[in-house]
C-alpha cells in the first residue's frame, strides 16, 4: 500500500464534530485513498460549540476541500449553514455528509443506508418487527427513517429531549402512516415483545457511562444494536450478551456509511475490505 503524499493538488475531505478522539474515520478513508492511488487526504476537524458556522464558511472557501463528514453534535445544526439538501437528508432532517463545489455546500445522509446495510450483514430483517430506539438525535433520526422504510411494525422512541422525540415521531407518522410510533420515557418502557433494541445515543462512549436499560429486563429474544463502535463493547452490549441476546456494535454501520460518503466525494466505489482491515485488523 502506498503512503499519502501531500502536494499542491491534494484534495481534502474530513470530519467535523466534537469530541473526535474516538474516531476511526481518518484511518479508513486514508487507507482507501492509498489503495486506489488517489491524491486525497482525510483529516479530523475538531470544532467546539459556537464554531460551526465559521468552519463551514471557511471550508467552502478552500478550493481543494471536497467535503466533510459531520458527527456529534452537529448533524442537525449543520443544515442551516448549507445551500442544498439531498432528498434523503431532507426526509431525515439530519446531515452526515457535506460536499463542496464552486462555493456551494450540499448536505446528504448516508447513515440510514449504512445502518440498513449493516443490519443485512448481520442477517436481521426489521420488516414487521417491534423496535425500541434510544436517542432521537441525528443518528437516531436516520435509523428511525431507515426502519420505517423497511416496514417495521412499531417504533418506541426514547430521548432525554421530549421535543426531539415528539418531532421525530410526528415526522415518521406523517411520512410512513403504516408504522406505529410511540414516544416514551426511559423509566416507563418495557422490553416485552421488543425484537430490536437500538442505542443511538452517546451513552456508553465514555468510561463510567451506565447501562441505559435495567439489565434484568434484557432477554435472549432481543437483537441489541449499539451504534457506538469505540469502545467495541458498551455496558449495554455486555449486559445483553450475558442474557444471551444477539449483539452488534456500530462498526458495520461506520464502514457502510463511510463507503457511501467516499463514493459521493470521489465518484468511486470504496474498497470496503480495506476499511474493515483498518478498524478490525
Amino acid at each position: 500500500m502506498n503512503s499519502i503524499k501531500i502536494d499542491g493538488q491534494t484534495k481534502i475531505v474530513g470530519l467535523i464534530g466534537y469530541p473526535l478522539a474516538h474516531t476511526f474515520s481518518p484511518g479508513m478513508h486514508n487507507a482507501c485513498f492509498c489503495e486506489l492511488g488517489l491524491n486525497w487526504v482525510y483529516l479530523p476537524f475538531s470544532v467546539k460549540q459556537g464554531g460551526l458556522s465559521r468552519t463551514i464558511d471557511g471550508l467552502r472557501a478552500i478550493e481543494n476541500v471536497q467535503g466533510v463528514n459531520v458527527t456529534i453534535p452537529y448533524k442537525e445544526e449543520v443544515i442551516e449553514h448549507l445551500d442544498d439538501l439531498s432528498q434523503e437528508a431532507s426526509l431525515i432532517g439530519a446531515v452526515n455528509t457535506v460536499s463542496f463545489s464552486n462555493g456551494k455546500a450540499t448536505g446528504d445522509n448516508t447513515d440510514a443506508k449504512g445502518f440498513m446495510a449493516s443490519l443485512r450483514e448481520e442477517g436481521f430483517s426489521p420488516t414487521g418487527k417491534d423496535v425500541l430506539l434510544l436517542g432521537a438525535g441525528g443518528a437516531g433520526r436516520a435509523v428511525a427513517v431507515s426502519l420505517a422504510k423497511e416496514g417495521v411494525s412499531r417504533i418506541t422512541l426514547v430521548d432525554l429531549s421530549i421535543g426531539k422525540v415528539k418531532g421525530l415521531a410526528s415526522q415518521i407518522e406523517n411520512s410512513f402512516r403504516e408504522v406505529e410510533v410511540r414516544p416514551a420515557r426511559l423509566e416507563e418502557i418495557t422490553l416485552e415483545g421488543i425484537d430490536l433494541l437500538i442505542n443511538a445515543s452517546g451513552v456508553g462512549m465514555k468510561k463510567g457511562d451506565p447501562c441505559l436499560i435495567d439489565p434484568s429486563d434484557l432477554h435472549s429474544g432481543l437483537f441489541v444494536y449499539d451504534l457506538i463502535y469505540n469502545p467495541a463493547r458498551t455496558p449495554l452490549l455486555k449486559e445483553a450478551a450475558k442474557k444471551g441476546a444477539r449483539t452488534a456494535n456500530g462498526l458495520g454501520m461506520l464502514v457502510q456509511q463511510a463507503a457511501l460518503s467516499f463514493k459521493i466525494w470521489t465518484g468511486k466505489e470504496a474498497p470496503i475490505k480495506v476499511m474493515k482491515e483498518v478498524i478490525i485488523g
